[in-house]
């Protein structure tokens, strides 16, 4: 069996639609196979280390401004911002996996989402627990376009129009 970008090419595979590649686990999601645990594994690690990683820097942005004594009403003023960036970051994040973002509101949230990183990861981590993130999404949207294709390529064997009725002699 011969493999094309991790999927295996079966006479399936040949027409109709083709599963769309996730971040991390490529088309592995259809399956579940060729590691696909491990990398929910590895993923989920990963996230929860980076999310880790980023508390520990804005630890440090803390300590850089309580350090420059700006004052009381700054420092409250940049937690605040950095928590509720974070906590609409994990909701446009979570909210990501299960419907299509648009693309205009995506790009007009970039800046906020790039505030917010630790909610992105945080919602990458804890969607990452119970599937690969984006599958739910991504295997409706194959199992739709299968339904479809199927019923476009299933024939009808006669015109129905043209059948004999059978009679009773």
């Amino acid at each position: 069996m011969s493999e094309t970008n991790g999927t295996p090419a079966t006479p399936a595979d040949t027409s109709g639609p083709r599963p769309e590649p996730l971040r991390f686990f490529g088309t592995t999601w259809v399956e579940h196979d060729q590691g696909y645990t491990l990398r929910r594994i590895g993923v989920a690690v990963g996230s929860l280390a980076a999310a880790a990683a980023a508390c520990l820097v804005l630890r440090f942005a803390y300590q850089g401004i309580a350090i420059a004594g700006t004052g009381s009403f700054v420092t409250v003023l940049v937690v605040v911002m950095f928590a509720v960036c974070s906590a609409l970051a994990f909701r446009h994040t979570w909210d990501g996996f299960t419907k299509r973002p648009d693309p205009d509101r995506q790009a007009s949230l970039r800046g906020l989402l790039t505030i917010g990183f630790v909610g992105s990861l945080l919602a990458y981590f804890f969607r990452s627990l119970f599937e690969a993130p984006g599958e739910k999404l991504h295997r409706q949207e194959y199992e739709t376009a299968r339904r479809r294709h199927e019923s476009r390529t299933t024939r009808r064997t006669g015109n129905p129009s043209k059948r004999k009725t059978k009679r009773n002699r």
